[in-house]
């Protein structure tokens, strides 16, 4: 199946989820939690996203935001590798952590947006264990919920990287105080019922959520970006591979550790080149331990595994080295996006 052209203008609002690969949860605990929201946090003050509402569940996560500089696939690219480095090395797995690729429909504003917001919020009410309880018990259980932007709009929580004023203007009364109690009773008003309008809005078109003429709308804008991803493909044929060359992630790493290629055949006391490109080599260009070696100029595989293994450790314990290899990682992923 063909894979669908992200519709991206600037402005526009999305609902996003990211899945668990096979379904399998994407946070193990609370530490989990708090470093992808530390992330999320990084990647809106660096591309300038403003995020509206969010939800994380043990397997998935809800996002509504904004990209008032057209720019979500980029965004959510760098906040993926970055979440994904940090979790197969805190917990010793490899691979893929979230299914695929993540799903972003655009909405329609105001009316929509609200509802949209309000169902992502009550997210944790919607499983299984908590739909048998009481109705006063699922509305602690909500209130209490840490991991949604539901804090926010409480009061409780400052998760400074959510923006409240849109969803709170609309809501009646004067001042922020009366605006977050009915924003409560607007929210909680659907604990028992749920929205069957716009959970049937999210499932009409997997291009865009809201009425009629907002689907016929995103439509339109789809097919006009598909005929010109077919025209670019027409003139050069996309290459499938999913690794670089290694000179390719050589000068990539080279230039976020600022020393020229040409360093990495030098042993230098303290320093974390050849460790970082050797790193890179393996897990980017698909290399073995033999070959790094050649390219590193030392004399063994094993040297090269321990270079590996003082870069993973690194990342475990540095800071630092943890952003800088995310930041390598997020230019050779988009490097591949372009090939």
């Amino acid at each position: 199946m063909a894979r669908l052209v992200r519709i991206e203008y600037e402005g526009v609002i999305y609902h996003v989820t990211v899945r668990g690969n096979n379904r399998r949860a994407i946070f193990y605990d609370d530490k989990d939690r708090c470093r992808f929201l530390l992330r999320l946090k990084e990647m809106v003050e660096e591309f300038g996203v403003r995020v509206y509402a969010f939800c994380l569940m043990t397997n998935h996560v809800h996002l509504v935001l904004e990209t008032p500089n057209a720019n979500l696939g980029r965004f959510m690219q760098k906040l993926q590798t970055a979440y994904t480095i940090y979790f197969n090395l805190r917990h010793g797995e490899s691979g893929h952590v979230m299914q695929g690729r993540y799903k972003a429909k655009p909405v329609e504003g105001d009316e929509y947006l609200l509802r949209l917001a309000r169902y992502v919020h009550l997210n944790p009410v919607y499983i299984r264990r908590v739909e048998k309880l009481e109705m006063k018990e699922r509305n602690r259980y909500l209130r209490r919920y840490r991991w949604s932007s539901y804090q926010k709009y409480l009061g409780k929580q400052e998760w400074l990287f959510v923006d409240e004023g849109p969803l709170l203007a609309m809501m009646g009364g004067r001042g922020k105080a009366r605006k977050r109690v009915e924003f409560r009773k607007y929210v909680e008003s659907a604990i028992a019922e749920k929205d069957e309008e716009i959970i049937r809005a999210m499932r009409w078109t997997p291009l865009g959520i809201g009425g009629e003429e907002f689907r016929d709308r995103m439509l339109g804008l789809y097919e006009r970006m598909t005929q010109k991803q077919r025209k670019k493909e027409d003139v050069s044929f996309r290459r499938g591979a999913s690794r670089l060359e290694a000179g390719e992630v050589t000068e990539i790493c080279c230039r976020h550790l600022g020393v020229e290629p040409s360093a990495i055949r030098e042993r230098r006391r303290k320093s974390w080149v050849r460790g970082v490109v050797a790193w890179e080599l393996g897990r980017q260009a698909g290399m073995t331990q033999r070959e790094i070696a050649a390219v590193l100029g030392v004399s063994t595989g094993k040297a090269v595994g321990i270079q590996q293994e003082k870069v993973k450790r690194g990342i475990q314990e540095d800071r630092k080295m943890a952003k800088l290899v995310s930041t390598i990682e997020s230019e050779i992923e988009k490097r591949k996006s372009e090939q």
